[in-house]
């Protein structure tokens, strides 16, 4: 693979670390950023349209709203990201994100509108059409910044990153919307913009145009790049079907509510036990690499995500209910790094983008299509039910993917 013109001379030294890479940095603390807006935005439009409808669909729906537009533009996003320059990207994301914030923010203060289920509908859709860009132009940021011998540490620095995040920023929304919601999506917005200051530091990583024309044909490379790799499409596909069955963070606001009694406050603290657990495994990760067994470990972590889902739905307690979340958080960030690495790794520079749309659409489908599955299950049956058929569901795509993709549970290591 070759190196990126951006790296330094300093990171080509054998002795370089990510300690000395200061665009690296930067990108860490935009991840940070990032997430935390995304994350303080979410937690506020989940508690504000339940207690506007108090239906667990129209949960369900702010998820699917926010998911659906990654499947109708991820092939436009994936070769935006490659032919331009991947910082322009993001910033307009953000900006747009901002915004959005912005118009709640104005909505709760009384300032010409309010804030209703139609407007948080709306505002999910942009806000999902914005991250259908950002997210694969972000990742394809990353391999420019740092060199492929240190890509797998990176990609668990960057993991800690979205989990530092998570854990901070929804326990900090759900306090300040206990104050007033206005409050929370100001926060939203200042994080948006701080991290578009941020982004406008890094490097330039535009992929110049090598000659090929813009057509169906090579927009569709990422997806046949991908299901010409077994490894990568076993690994992508393993987190799509195992979090999509097992995510559970869609029904928080009613096991909040009703099943542990607390209030929004109890809400945050739900939202950040995951991330806590993955904080914690991703410092493992950086001290610890995964160097041998990859396919067999990266399984386990999915079935232990599956079991700890089971154990939440079937939790009364507070305490015990945060202990299976952040269970099933450090298991998900084993399969976050050992995925990214994977498809950071074994894809050209040139395609990144593409490849990560589709890899990012994938990660979308897990999350917010899983949000408005359990949504629907929820109303059909239950919450507590919906959760633990989910993780059920999670154990049954492990087993079967292990036979499907024997030569991903067996794969030893990540990289030659």
């Amino acid at each position: 693979m070759a190196v990126p013109a951006v790296f330094t001379a300093s990171m080509n030294d054998a002795s370089a670390s990510l300690r000395h890479c200061r665009p690296f940095w930067h990108f860490w603390l935009a991840r940070v950023l990032l997430t935390a807006g995304f994350q303080i935005i979410t937690v506020a439009i989940g508690w504000q349209v339940y207690a506007l409808t108090g239906s667990a669909l129209d949960l369900g729906m702010v998820g699917l709203l926010q998911f659906l537009p990654r499947v109708l533009l991820v092939l436009v996003t994936g070769a935006v990201s490659d032919r331009f320059d991947r910082r322009r990207v993001v910033a307009v994301s953000l900006a747009i994100q901002a915004v959005a914030a912005s118009v709640l923010l104005l909505g709760n203060l009384g300032m010409g509108w309010q804030v209703s289920r139609g407007l948080i509908f709306a505002l999910s859709v942009v806000v999902g059409c914005c991250r259908a860009f950002d997210m694969p132009a972000m990742q394809s940021l990353l391999p420019n910044i740092v060199p492929p011998r240190l890509l797998g540490q990176a990609i668990a620095m960057a993991a800690s990153a979205n989990e530092a995040a998570t854990i901070i920023a929804p326990a900090l929304g759900g306090f300040l919307y206990a104050l007033g919601a206005e409050l929370t999506y100001g926060l939203s917005a200042a994080s948006f913009l701080a991290c578009l200051l941020l982004v406008s530091l890094l490097p330039s990583s535009r992929v110049l145009p090598t000659g090929q024309r813009v057509s169906l044909d090579s927009l569709l490379m990422g997806v046949r790049f991908i299901r010409s790799r077994p490894d990568i499409l076993g690994a992508i596909s393993l987190d799509l079907f195992a979090v999509l069955l097992g995510g559970a963070t869609a029904l928080l606001p009613i096991f909040a509510r009703d099943i542990l009694l607390t209030g929004p406050w109890g809400l945050g603290l739900l939202r950040s036990a995951p991330a806590a657990g993955a904080l914690l495994m991703s410092a493992w990760l950086m001290r610890h690499p995964i160097r041998r067994r990859s396919g067999h470990i990266m399984f386990a972590a999915v079935a232990v995500f599956g079991f700890a889902t089971i154990l939440f739905g079937l939790s009364s307690s507070f305490p015990l209910s945060l202990l299976a979340l952040m269970l099933l958080g450090s298991a998900d960030v084993i399969s976050v790094v050992i995925r990214g690495t994977l498809v950071q790794l074994e894809t050209p520079d040139d395609m990144r983008g593409r490849v990560n749309s589709v890899n990012s659409l994938f990660i979308g489908a897990s999350n917010q299509l899983g949000e408005f599955e359990s949504g629907v299950t929820a109303a059909w049956l239950g919450a507590v039910p919906a959760v633990v058929l989910g993780g059920a569901g999670t154990l049954l795509v492990v087993v079967l993917w292990m036979r499907w993709f024997p030569q991903l549970a067996q794969r030893d290591q990540l990289a030659p």
